[in-house]
């Protein structure tokens, strides 16, 4: 679950995700060794405090990985380091000091010689709030602290000892400061001239006209900004520049000017959009590269086309509801030989609903037609204990709006998903995060807040449109927004639930860790198994998502607590940093993967994403979003976007509607894609498939092009193979023994090789 902040204090400076760096020998570092110690005492801020006895930690990691797990409540961090005055002497702007302090879980005050210098979080929207009101806020978490002080600031102790003590506070899971850099530098033209790109997404017209908005902004208070800026658009593979602009910009203090770029390219060659801005007095450049997006998936066909999940589990006498996922040119027909007796198909919509009372297997012919022509697939019902035979794919609330979800909201999403089409590419859950829930009245039952006056209401609709529902507790007394947990009202909850109508559950570890702070594997299932059975008599199938981080090894018990699909990591962010080191550390979890058990490295950080009110395009380049569908659809993991749907941009459509890429992320078998080979450059990871083919993901790690080579004996493939590019869906001919295939930086290219 993520914790979020606001960053405010003297200046705080937002920078976009590609920012050049600082020369590092300019800055005086601050990432290692701080004295760290639990509790809380305004003391701890001065710089005469006596912090010998205290321990030591890094402050790039959270607390918990570094003996504190489970730790919750206030803590403080110190370091003391020497500041010269030197510093001043390098060439910078506006003669001025920052302090960049990575990012913190959940909130934070930061003092400079005993001075407070800035403030995370302060805020009074909350359930939980501590006695002195310090606590996070909701609308911003992914952001670096930086604090600007003029040179000649009086907190600044210049060739002499400064002490930075950070006051920090975590309500649940993760907790304390962490990423980078933490450094103290002079500020320079970086600092001050930002390039915004996340606000608006590429737009594309026709088949090649390509249109990009962004923004120029002056974040000095004082200074204007003149300079000339220079906009060139370069195809990666050939260097044949497709676009060259010059133009004199002059801005005032926190002034921005609005520049908008159009050129033509065709769709799936790969390009850069090259911004860079040359400061008239200095003669200083700040630039800043964007990846164009390329469009992968070719446009689905008139011809009527069946996609989705070809198997389907249900509990006896459970609520039956399976939606048909289906394009082609309108309108559709649908139809379903040899239903076993209590289900029914609406030929409208292909929504099959109903109940089956025995256990049992069942194999339906659906069949969809329109003015084009037909297409026919089988459908293997199951009739059994074992429920998510396919991992779930569908939206869920939190990485888009945070705790300001809302009915609205949650209507405008499900209407979204079947007005994009997602609807028609198997995507089904609409799930609703934390921040929905109020108290339990007096008779235990759960109530939702102010923002959902009718929850059995809006599930009935999302469930009118063929879609399904999802909502979010904690088996402690509050969840991660400090909302109130299921912890002791587990039987109560699952029955409210149900009787709601909700289709799927994700269960957080949270405020849990203050009833078990440091937990034995036993006292780790302990909450889990109570909602399990819980669940299991709520008459109603409820994919059961365990969200506990992955802690203890969930992947290795996770299904003896009746668990659909457990977190494996910690909160995944739009970075590639974080999308690869989850990603590719999901090896260990392969053995575990099978239907109705999956692995979940967490949500999708595509598209429109913020976390709260504001929102942003996502820092993934094009190519990383490519690895990131890629990679989960090869782990067989859950796959649930976070993005505002209502604002779905051509390249994110395109991204999440490939079926052939979809289809092994459904692919029956739901056997789990292993690691083949590993290098510092690269990584080959494979896939069994049920027809007997194995699907194949090259992946770039490096910052370059690069030939991605296989050797089809690691994959115990022996002979001539057939290839299919999947994202491009074109046949790529026969290969034996090896192949290599180039491959964009941070990117990745998908096959399937078959006899």
């Amino acid at each position: 679950m993520k914790k979020l902040f606001i960053l405010t204090g003297i200046v705080l400076l937002l920078l976009s995700v590609s920012c050049n760096r600082p020369n590092e020998a300019d800055a005086v570092k601050l990432d290692t060794n701080w004295k760290f110690k639990t509790g809380d005492d305004p003391a701890w801020a001065s710089p005469g405090f006596d912090d010998a006895s205290w321990g030591t930690i890094d402050p790039k990691t959270i607390w918990e990985e570094q003996g504190y797990k489970g730790y919750n409540g206030f803590a403080w961090y110190r370091f003391k380091t020497l500041v010269r005055s030197s510093l001043k002497d390098q060439n910078n702007m506006n003669d001025s000091l920052k302090i960049v302090l990575g990012k913190i879980d959940d909130c934070d005050q930061v003092f400079l010689n005993g001075e407070l210098i800035g403030e995370n979080g302060k805020t009074i929207y909350t359930k939980a709030l501590p006695s002195d009101g310090f606590i996070r806020a909701q609308d911003k978490w992914n952001l670096e602290r930086r604090y600007i002080l003029a040179s000649n600031d009086p907190r600044i102790y210049w060739d002499r000892e400064n002490l930075v003590a950070v006051r920090c506070f975590d309500q649940g899971g993760a907790g304390g400061m962490f990423g980078k850099p933490f450094e103290i530098a002079m500020t320079g033209l970086r600092d001050h001239l930002n390039f915004d790109f996340a606000s608006t997404a590429f737009i594309f017209s026709g088949d090649s006209l390509v249109t990009k908005n962004f923004s120029v902004i002056n974040l000095t208070g004082t200074e204007r900004l003149k300079g000339e800026l220079i906009v060139e658009a370069v195809q990666c593979d050939n260097g044949i520049r497709i676009y060259s602009n010059r133009s004199i910009i002059d801005l005032p203090p926190h002034q921005k000017v609005e520049k908008s770029v159009t050129f033509r390219n065709k769709s799936a060659v790969p390009a850069t959009l090259h911004v860079s801005f040359k400061e008239a007095m200095t003669r200083k450049t700040v630039s800043e590269d964007v990846e164009i997006p390329y469009i992968l998936t070719p446009k689905s066909p008139a011809e009527p086309r069946i996609n989705g999940a070809k198997i389907f589990g249900v509990r006896p006498w459970s609520p039956f509801q399976y939606k048909v996922a289906a394009t082609g040119q309108p309108p559709l027909k649908y139809r379903a030989t040899d239903l076993p007796e209590g289900l029914a198909i609406n030929a409208e919509n292909g929504l099959i609903t109903g109940s089956l009372k025995k256990k049992g297997e069942y194999v339906v012919r659906l069949t969809v037609e329109n003015q084009r022509g037909y297409a026919e697939r089988d459908l293997k019902i199951v009739v059994g204990d074992v429920i998510s035979l396919t991992p779930p794919m569908g939206w869920n609330s939190w990485n888009c709006w945070g705790l300001s979800v809302s009915d609205k909201k949650v209507r405008q999403s499900a209407d979204a998903m079947k007005s994009s089409g997602l609807i028609d590419h198997g995507w089904s859950y609409i799930n609703i995060d934390d921040g929905w829930e109020d108290t339990h009245d007096k008779n235990g039952s759960i109530l939702p807040n102010y923002k959902f006056p009718n929850m059995p209401g809006l599930c009935g609709y999302v469930h009118s449109l063929g879609l399904k529902v999802g909502i979010y507790s904690s088996p402690g007394p509050r969840t991660c927004g400090g909302y109130e947990g299921s912890y002791g009202f587990e039987a109560k909850d699952a029955m409210t639930y149900a009787g709601w109508g909700i289709d799927y559950l994700k269960y957080d570890w949270c405020s849990y860790g203050n009833i078990a702070p440091d937990p034995t594997p036993e006292q780790m299932k302990k909450p889990y198994k109570e909602m399990k059975h819980a669940l299991r008599k709520a008459n109603r199938d409820i994919h059961y998502s365990l969200c506990q981080y992955g802690m203890g090894d969930v992947w290795t018990w996770g299904a003896e607590v009746d668990g659909n699909s457990w977190r494996t990591t910690g909160d995944i962010e739009d970075t590639w940093q974080s999308l690869s080191s989850i990603g590719f550390s999901q090896g260990k979890c392969s053995p575990s993967s099978a239907p109705g058990r999956w692995n979940d490295p967490d949500m999708l950080v595509v598209g429109l994403v913020g976390w709260g009110p504001a929102l942003h395009h996502t820092r993934l380049t094009p190519s990383e979003q490519y690895t990131h569908l890629t990679l989960w659809s090869l782990l067989a993991a859950p796959l649930l976007v976070g993005c505002d749907l209502e604002q779905l941009d051509a390249f994110t459509l395109n991204l999440l509607t490939n079926d052939e890429v979809l289809a092994v992320n459904q692919d029956p078998l739901g056997r789990q894609a292993v690691q083949i080979r590993k290098t510092d450059d690269y990584e080959v990871w494979s896939r069994d498939l049920e027809d007997g083919s194995k699907a194949v993901g090259l992946f770039n790690k490096t910052e370059r092009s690069l030939c991605v080579p296989v050797d089809m004996k690691d994959l115990h493939v022996d002979g001539k193979r057939s290839m299919r590019d999947l994202w491009a869906q074109t046949d790529l001919g026969k290969v034996r023994g090896h192949f290599e295939m180039r491959t964009r930086p941070h990117g990745a290219r998908m096959v399937i090789l078959s006899k």
